[in-house]
């Protein structure tokens, strides 16, 4: 006699096209129901590429026809409507599957050391001086940076709904393993446990009614990014890089990762991408010249902004007081990083 086990058994070896996790482990299969010998699988999926569920689909029938005894197998797929692909920065942005939020934006890097967490925190506080109520969610589980970024070890606390009331600081709505931490302590998970962090960080926390969530994705293409995307209706994403190519090899990595699952890339911010000498005030271009602007031409969206290595970038990030909120009369990035939320708005 087949059990629901068997099925999820044989399930698990189905991978999603184009990557290797399976289908179970993304929360595709959203119920299974064994009559006898015959099941039924619902799957969900949000895509318009019509090979992906084409390609599960055959996966599926394939291992679950070799299972001894089965009988009839039917599989019923859910396909939602991702954002639309044409979708541009200055375009109004959809709605989010988040509870109290509005609209959601990944901040996304190929690699590690781009400056991408520097850059979700300061637009995230850029948005806020637009008027928006903007929150700011840390999926880097490993290597969580937001709370020392905004200088506080406050620690979150469920209200009577069960959810984490999220942090506050300079008006932003904060969530980041960071806070529930000691300050050595490792997060030492696999895959599947990773993302099921990440989860309640998206939807067991009392966001409140926030106009924008901005993700702070961990660098790469891995679990935790497939997962987001899979799971919840971004509005768009913003890839981080540096001028030189081995950044840029790596950032178009994660725009392939996006595109397959139809992600509007929102554009491209190039971080460090020269350093403002405080003595001559002359732009030096360390890494490079160029690199971000001619990606965003060969991808065809906008070069949103280039921000400069500026000592005063780190130095407010070490302090907790992330470099936006300066006043951008006198400052190179903090004016940077308003033109970007002004362009997002």
């Amino acid at each position: 006699m087949l059990t629901e086990n068997d099925i999820r058994s044989a399930l698990g070896s189905v991978r999603y096209p184009g990557f290797s996790r399976d289908i179970l482990s993304f929360g595709l299969v959203k119920s299974i129901q064994v009559s006898g010998n015959d099941v039924t699988v619902e799957i969900s999926l949000a895509t318009r590429d019509p090979n992906i569920p084409r390609l599960i689909h055959e996966q599926a029938m394939d291992v679950l026809k070799k299972l001894p005894g089965i009988g009839e197998v039917r599989l019923n797929f859910d396909i939602k409507d991702p954002p639309g692909t044409n979708t541009t920065a200055s375009e109004k942005l959809g709605k989010s599957s988040i509870p109290g939020v509005k609209k959601i934006i990944a901040v996304a890097s190929g690699k590690g050391g781009v400056g991408k967490s520097t850059v979700a925190s300061n637009l995230a506080i850029a948005l806020s001086k637009t008027g928006a109520r903007v929150g700011l969610c840390d999926c880097d589980l490993y290597g969580p940076s937001i709370a020392h970024m905004f200088g506080t070890d406050e620690r979150p606390y469920q209200n009577d709904e069960q959810q984490i009331v999220p942090i506050e600081k300079y008006g932003l709505q904060l969530i980041s393993m960071g806070f529930l931490l000691e300050d050595a302590s490792p997060v030492i998970v696999r895959g599947p446990v990773a993302t099921r962090y990440t989860q309640q960080f998206l939807r067991q926390v009392a966001w409140d009614n926030l106009d924008v969530l901005v993700l702070d994705l961990p660098p790469g293409t891995g679990d935790i990014q497939l997962t987001i995307v899979q799971t919840v209706a971004l509005d768009g994403a913003l890839i981080v890089t540096t001028p030189q190519e081995v950044a840029l090899i790596d950032a178009r990595k994660a725009v392939s990762m996006f595109q397959k699952v139809n992600v509007p890339i929102l554009g491209i911010v190039e971080n460090m991408s020269y350093f403002l000498c405080p003595s001559d005030g002359k732009a030096y271009h360390i890494f490079g010249q160029g690199g971000g602007e001619h990606e965003a031409k060969r991808l065809g969206v906008p070069l949103l902004g280039q921000i400069p290595i500026e000592m005063p970038i780190r130095e407010c990030g070490d302090q907790g007081h992330p470099i936006a909120l300066e006043d951008p009369a006198t400052s190179t990035a903090s004016k940077v990083f308003h033109e970007i939320a002004a362009k997002l708005r």
